[in-house]
């Protein structure tokens, strides 16, 4: 609540409190209303939806492959997603309609779902789905770095790089709109298999004994990923590392176990975007700082605390 307050209240144009609850109450003057509806409203809610979708992700991710440095784009759809947003820049097909990106965006993160399946096969093996994963990401990177090496102009090439870096900036209630279904399917898929997780902690062959159904819940696990994160992605642009860091954050208010920690783990992930949002409006820089520099610097000492753990360097 007081970071999506936050959001409200912090932007370019201030507006101070009695104005903007006198917006909110439908009595404020007309730029207020403006600002605070066209602009910080829908902004502040795709904030909350992206950062919940990303961290409730992460937190499946991290439970089913029993991997402490998993997250979205460790499945290549992330980086899927922003090759079908990129194809539609750089094609100039985002010009035709605003909705194009996004649905590009999504299509390909649904493109890598079945080649993700047709590479690991029928294997249950998390091993194999992480080495599949990372093939659909090195290609979805290969064709980003493509595009971007036929720039027709550096004015192109700048727009995707924009957009790759991740903001939040200019969105409008047509992108909630736009995302939404897809966020609330993938959260549906990826919450329903709390217990099987829960199973998975005591090894593949226990959680079968315990009556799981290892490969039905790797396909609600995919799906759910590829259309959640596909779906945010699409209007938030790539932003990495939330679905890192959260889980990692709240694992030590609950019993650790990977059920306990979805839900928390979704509205702490809502709570660290908009916090993240709030603090690139706050620096004062001639151009806004994007997201993923804000998530980068935040998630990197993350991932190497708990490498370094991994290798017990410590």
């Amino acid at each position: 609540m007081l970071a999506a307050t936050l959001s409200l209240l912090i932007g370019t144009a201030p507006i101070g409190q009695a104005r903007l609850l006198a917006a909110l109450g439908g009595h404020g003057d007309r730029i207020a209303e403006t600002i605070l509806f066209e602009l910080r409203l829908p902004r502040m809610l795709l904030g909350l939806a992206v950062g919940a979708m990303l961290g409730l992700a992460g937190a499946a991710l991290q439970g089913y492959l029993r991997n402490p440095l998993a997250e979205p784009s460790v499945l290549g759809a992330s980086n899927a997603s922003s090759l079908g947003a990129v194809g539609a820049l750089y094609f100039g097909l985002a010009d035709l309609h605003p909705a194009v990106l996004p649905v590009l965006a999504i299509l390909t993160g649904l493109a890598a779902l079945f080649l993700l399946f047709a590479l690991a096969g029928r294997s249950e093996s998390p091993l194999t789905l992480v080495l599949a994963g990372i093939a659909v990401a090195t290609l979805a990177v290969a064709g980003i770095s493509l595009a971007l090496n036929l720039s027709p102009n550096p004015f192109a090439a700048m727009e995707i790089t924009t957009w790759l870096l991740g903001s939040l900036e200019n969105r409008s209630f047509s992108h909630i709109w736009l995302a939404l279904p897809c966020i609330a399917v993938g959260t549906v898929l990826l919450i329903i298999d709390g217990r099987t997780l829960d199973a998975l902690t005591l090894g593949e062959d226990n959680a079968r004994a315990l009556g799981a159904d290892l490969r039905k819940t790797r396909l609600r696990l995919l799906i759910g990923v590829a259309i959640g994160v596909g779906g945010a992605v699409a209007v938030s642009g790539a932003i990495g590392f939330v679905g890192l860091i959260v889980p990692h954050l709240v694992r030590p208010f609950t019993d650790r176990s990977p059920s306990a920690i979805l839900l928390p783990s979704a509205l702490a992930g809502a709570a660290l975007l908009m916090l993240a949002d709030v603090g690139v409006r706050l620096v004062p820089t001639s151009n806004e700082l994007k997201l993923s520099v804000v998530t980068a610097i935040m998630g990197v000492p993350v991932f190497l605390f708990h490498l370094l753990r991994e290798k017990r360097i410590w």
